[in-house]
């Protein structure tokens, strides 16, 4: 007995050490994670942040902990100080052997009342940690209640302000289950207790309970039912988030039924506290009993089954007439939460009355139509412009600026380090953190124009970048990017390889802001405990000027200081004065606007574009610029972080020609358009004029496989407007058709920056649709006969995506065609194919197939009077050469052809008598 005695301390000696150890060094990470976070935070001018969140972690911590803790311990030592006094007082019932075995060899072969305490204090500790580890993910939720601002309108059903649904009920809600997992904590702790002094007996002989466990059964109980009353409570502003097939919130029945049987059992639930606050005294099992099958059994009856037979039997037969209010509140509500009520819609003639004189009145869109595709053009920067194996361009993307050639709509891409594309015997430790370091410059291209080859046309290009036609750039390191870097340490010993140059490389030396000092033991220490990596502390590369990089990787390092904003999948890099940006559009989201239909993520029902983030990709500063001030829950982040945001007006004005509307939001935007441009609820119930996304084709051998159109970018002059702008645009079709019948626009450029607008084309014209005229094209005799023959002589052809070009009130269709060698990976430009009306031709470049496209409708055009008209042959002439013109791409000369053409066709006009006044 005593070697088991003594056997039994050295075991729980063992397990005490063992999980001290682990305790402390789970705090000692925690800690060393949070010292390393504010030095970073510190380091980047954002300390304030850190603290803000940090308190508020701590605090809701600290009180979470203590509440829970001290409710789950006080009803367990209630439970053994009552059942300890009074004894089991059920008949012929004793504390069961096996449970005093169990309670004797866990503390030592005795059962003293410390060992009790100690047992109760430990369980109650433990659960309270966890729940509040749990909780201290609310700490946003916490703030945003505390610091909520209102948000100006009322919801149609309780006519209460809207931000008591954006901040109030998420945090109520968020107390409650946090209450109730507290509360069956207690039950469960207190059980627990009960069962082993033997006052809850579940095996015979005989089953039972006693008055003790019963009275405190009956409080945890009434204290539960309380809970469900304001749960209840709770509920009916729930209804708001429903969905019955037919309204997203609350329904006709919702109204009518369940609101009022929400109110019932808010009263049956409270009496039922009450009643079990009385049965304290009764101490009657059966009381519990009854109260909770009043209570459930009411909510079954009156919250499920009578609403369903409510729903089927009286309102499905007259849906319309009865939902039709409600689907009103539905649509009003959803476009006010996605911003579509903001919708301009005007209406598009499509005419078919594009001509040459047309295009050079366009000649600002026509210029910059996209003929490169984004996987195209990125594999051929690859091939052409990664120049070592350790470069990587990881995203291409479309821009604009304003160059000598005029405003350009360009692509572009930042050349980045991927560190583990280096060979693998050189993936050294000091390669990875101290030699290779950042990546070099950036790619530009224009979206138009290509070389006799197929390649493009590259306004930078090489390393360091040379500019022929783009902005030069004077800083062109980028420490700062898209890649999945990992921390680098700059100013140590060892230089930083920059670029190559010849058989020999060229060196640098960091000199931007970014960095946390790591100079001292100390540091070096704290750093190779926190990321795990024991050179930090070892190396002797490291300098007292050494600072290490973190977070490098931009939506990480935003997404760092402000977790609380959803981010665009798209960061774009932004070449200005001379140095290197990027640009990333941030979100204000919420799971909880009324009656707004969940449109993406996580069930979210509002968005608004309310941030545009700037990050330096060489000093790695970030700024914060407010792009929608309206937003309410955006003015509140701003109560909580006064100095985390700057006005829109601060970002420099080079920058601000950059902002673009993000395709994200756009896409969800359009998303929701397709059902809820329809404002009528007779029409929206019927989805008479739903829409949908066109389909189109592209990628290998045609792209067999359509697939949605996406949104693109593309400079144009809008139907109306006096100069041309960069837009973001997506055409329409209705449901289950393939014609056009609308486009949906997102201007970008100040001052009518997020200014969206719908075209709407006459419903009783056929406008072809962009897979209509993939038909066409794939029907055309001589284009499949030539793709055909490409795809039989060694080379794959790569059919590149359909653009929908609207120019004045007509719509052209332009299309590229790439072909790339069936072992290589270098896709050229071979031929552009263009649509207009029941016309599709395929040229060498945009010029050729514009010229042949609309020389067919020209000629057709013209008044013929014979050869011998002396006028009609110079006419032809002046003609041919404009044509001859466009095919080369000379739109002065093409414009001044035109000019010249005109007085001969007014002159060929008036002399027939059709054309006489």
């Amino acid at each position: 007995m005593r070697s088991q005695a003594r056997s039994g301390v050295r075991f729980r000696r063992y397990t005490i050490t063992a999980v001290a150890v682990i305790a402390s060094l789970i705090v000692i990470g925690r800690i060393t994670g949070v010292v390393v976070d504010g030095l970073w935070f510190a380091s980047v001018g954002y300390l304030d942040v850190f603290w803000t969140v940090l308190s508020t972690k701590v605090l809701l911590f600290v009180a979470v902990f203590a509440i829970s803790a001290g409710a789950i311990g006080v009803s367990g030592f209630l439970a053994h100080r009552y059942a300890r006094r009074l004894g089991p007082s059920l008949v012929g019932v004793t504390a069961a052997p096996d449970a005093r075995d169990v309670i004797s060899e866990l503390t030592g072969h005795a059962t003293p009342r410390v060992a009790w305490r100690a047992g109760i204090a430990g369980a109650a500790v433990l659960v309270g940690l966890v729940i509040a580890a749990s909780e201290m993910s609310n700490w946003d939720t916490a703030l945003r209640f505390l610091r909520q601002v209102p948000f100006g309108e009322r919801d149609p059903l309780f006519a209460r302000d809207i931000g008591f649904y954006l901040f109030s009920l998420p945090a109520y809600v968020a107390l409650k289950n946090w209450l109730l997992r507290v509360l069956f904590a207690s039950a469960v702790v207190a059980g627990l207790v009960y069962g082993v002094r033997g006052d809850i007996v579940f095996e015979p002989p005989p089953r039972g309970l006693s008055p003790v466990a019963i009275a405190h059964g009956s409080a945890l109980l009434g204290v539960f039912f309380l809970l469900k009353a304001w749960s209840y409570w709770l509920d009916r502003f729930l209804l708001l988030y429903g969905d019955n097939g037919v309204v997203v919130g609350a329904g006709y029945t919702d109204v009518h039924v369940e609101l009022p049987v929400l109110w019932m059992l808010v009263g049956l639930a409270a009496a039922a506290a009450i009643v079990l606050c009385i049965n304290l005294r009764w101490r009657s099992y059966r009381i519990p009993a009854a109260a909770a099958v009043l209570v459930f059994g009411s909510s079954f009856v009156f919250a499920v089954i009578y609403p369903a037979l409510f729903q089927r039997f009286y309102v499905k037969p007259s849906e319309l007439q009865l939902e039709a209010r409600y689907i009103e509140h539905n649509i009003a509500l959803t476009r006010q939460a996605y911003g579509l009520a903001r919708i301009e819609v005007k209406p598009f003639a499509a005419e078919q009355g594009l001509n040459l004189a047309s295009l050079q009145a366009n000649r600002p869109t026509v210029d910059n139509i996209r003929l490169w595709d984004v996987q195209p053009l990125m594999d051929t920067y690859a091939q052409l412009q990664e120049i070592r194996t350790y470069y990587k361009f990881f995203a291409v993307d479309i821009d604009r600026y304003r160059l000598d050639s005029g405003y350009r709509q360009v692509m572009l891409s930042a050349r980045e380090l991927e560190p583990a594309m280096l060979p693998v015997n050189a993936q050294t430790w000091v390669n990875l953190h101290l030699l290779f370091t950042h990546g070099s410059g950036l790619v530009m291209s224009p979206v138009t124009e290509k070389s006799t080859e197929g390649l493009p046309f590259l306004y930078l290009q090489d390393i360091p970048p040379a500019a022929d036609g783009g902005p030069a750039i004077r800083e062109p390191r980028l420490y700062f990017g898209e890649g999945g870097q990992g921390y680098v340490i700059v100013n140590g010993s060892v230089p930083e390889f920059d670029y190559p140059k010849g058989k020999d490389n060229v060196y640098t030396a960091y000199s931007g802001r970014d960095g946390v000092a790591i100079g001292s033991t100390a540091r070096r220490s704290l750093f190779a405990w926190q990321l795990d990596d024991p050179n930090i502390l070892l190396t002797g590369y490291i300098t007292d000027q050494s600072r290490i990089l973190l977070h490098r990787n931009i939506r990480d390092r935003v997404r760092t200081i402000a977790p609380f904003l959803s981010l665009d999948h798209d960061p774009y890099i932004v070449a200005s004065n001379g140095r290197l940006f990027w640009m990333q559009d941030a979100y204000t989201t919420s799971r909880w606007f009324p009656y707004a239909q969940p449109g993406f993520g996580d069930g979210a029902n509002y968005i608004r574009n309310a941030v545009k983030v700037v990050v330096d990709a060489y000093n790695g500063t970030l700024d914060f610029y407010v792009s929608d001030p309206d937003d309410p829950i955006l003015r509140t982040y701003q109560r909580i972080f006064p100095g985390l945001f700057k006005p829109l007006e601060a970002m420099p004005q080079d920058l601000q020609r950059h902002i673009r509307y993000p395709e994200d939001l756009f896409l969800i935007q359009a998303q929701l358009y397709r059902a809820y441009h329809m404002d009528a609820p007779e029409v929206f119930y019927n989805r008479e004029d739903l829409w949908q996304f066109p389909r189109g084709l592209g990628g290998i051998d045609g792209g067999n496989a359509p697939a949605p159109m996406a949104p693109y970018y593309m400079i144009m002059r809008l139907p109306g407007e006096p100069r041309a702008e960069f837009v973001l645009m997506l055409p329409m079709v209705p449901s289950q058709r393939e014609n056009m019948i609308a486009w949906l626009a997102a201007r970008c450029d100040p001052p009518a920056y997020g200014k969206l607008i719908v075209y709407a084309f006459p419903k009783d014209k056929l406008v072809f649709g962009p897979f209509q005229i993939e038909a066409r094209i794939q029907q055309n005799t001589e284009i499949s006969q030539q793709i055909s023959l490409w795809n039989q002589m060694g080379s794959r052809v790569i059919r590149g995506h359909l653009l929908v070009v609207p120019i004045e009130n007509s719509i052209l269709y332009i299309s590229p065609l790439y072909l790339r060698a069936a072992s290589g990976q270098l896709p050229e430009l071979k031929r552009v194919i263009a649509a207009y009306g029941d016309r599709v031709v395929m040229e060498e470049t945009l010029g050729e197939a514009l010229a042949a496209l609309f020389k067919e409708s020209a000629a057709a055009a013209s008044p013929s009077r014979g050869t011998a008209d002396a006028r009609a042959g110079e006419a032809l002439a002046r003609y041919d050469r404009a044509i001859e013109r466009l095919k080369a791409g000379d739109w002065a000369g093409f414009g001044a052809e035109l000019d010249a053409l005109r007085p001969l066709l007014e002159a060929l006009g008036a002399g027939r008598p059709e054309y006489r006044k």
